[in-house]
């Protein structure tokens, strides 16, 4: 069901075409500004001892621009981007191949991060460290260990679930940047650059009206323009105005404040069958129909966001700021 859902931040298959619209130098990259402000100093410090940035952890929700972050500290280094992931370095083997074939100042891109398992993890210890790679050749009293030189390079790692990672391998990176959600302003500017670069054009009013829709995430800001833009192809727009944006938005499902009929559904669940709750993640799965983890990954982070629902030792419960938004009288318990 996630798939089908034009407000996920994750990224989806419709989205192939997402590193077309990504920023490749820091005055194209809107928002994060105390972020891009810091990096702009490590950056240029860096350059001037001609040594590689030191390695920078990447932290926030999906579809904040981690990835681009990535790109845009490469670009700004000169710097050639090695781009993996965690679930994509099965054996430390695997880890082993990328890190030897780095070439000097080169950016290896690890996204997800913590989702590496701990034997591969520990290969990245001396790497990161010493820029050294320990091989054990044999088994058993006859074992040897031969450490590799590589090049210096820097570590980008990304990841969704700081809590994840070990204490060990967080405290190896040098800069730790925290991403935050976005403005409407900030994704209004987004929304309009990439809607020049599709070709497309919009107003302010059409633009704010994407933006305000989008739960302060650009990857879903970007996925609803090229939504958007098909609705006003069709209708014969030229120009997506607020009231293009708002048909079209309707259209999908996607209300004022970005919930879409799933969210609303589990916030209608909660009070029509369980007065409000609270009620159990399990029971709540059950009744929409709904993996446990979805909700709990997927779902709730936007409605916890927004102060919809709250979690209590009991279960989770709709607060009244939902039932004004749904419409629904409110009576206190």
């Amino acid at each position: 069901m996630e798939e089908e859902r034009f407000v996920t931040p994750s990224f989806i298959k419709n989205d192939q075409s997402e590193a077309s619209l990504r920023p490749k130098v820091f005055d194209e990259y809107f928002g994060q500004e105390k972020i891009k402000e810091n990096l702009k100093v490590f950056i240029e410090a860096a350059k001037l001892r001609r040594e590689p940035i030191d390695h920078v952890l990447l932290a926030g929700p999906p579809g904040l621009g981690k990835t681009t972050l990535a790109g845009i500290i490469a670009s700004e280094m000169g710097a050639n981007l090695r781009v993996t992931s965690g679930p994509a370095i099965e054996k430390a083997g695997d880890l082993a191949a990328i890190l030897t074939n780095l070439d000097e100042n080169d950016i290896l891109f690890i996204d997800e991060i913590h989702r590496l398992n701990r034997t591969v993890e520990e290969i990245l210890y001396p790497a990161m460290e010493d820029f050294a790679l320990d091989i054990i050749i044999g088994k058993g009293p006859s074992a040897k260990t031969i450490r590799l030189d590589l090049n210096k390079f820097t570590l980008i790692g990304a990841t969704t679930k700081t809590g994840m990672l070990s204490s060990p391998l967080r405290d190896r990176f040098g800069v730790s940047c925290r991403l935050e959600m976005y403005t409407v302003e900030e994704l209004s500017k987004i929304v309009k650059r990439s809607a020049g670069i599709l070709g497309f054009n919009i107003n302010e009013y059409g633009a704010n009206e994407i933006a305000s829709r989008s739960r302060g995430t650009p990857r879903i800001a970007n996925r609803l323009l090229r939504r958007i833009r098909d609705f006003a192809q069709v209708e014969g727009e030229d120009v997506i105005t607020s009231e293009i944006a708002d048909y079209g938005l309707q259209k999908l499902e996607i209300d004022k404040i970005g919930l879409d009929n799933i969210d609303r559904a589990i916030l209608e669940t909660i009070i029509t069958k369980f007065n409000g709750g609270p009620v159990g993640l399990d029971t709540l799965a059950a009744s929409v129909n709904e993996e446990k983890d979805t909700i709990e990954d997927v779902y709730e982070p936007y409605l916890l966001q927004l102060g919809f629902i709250k979690k209590t030792p009991k279960g989770r419960c709709v607060t009244p700021h939902a039932y004004k938004h749904l419409k629904i009288p409110y009576e206190p318990k």
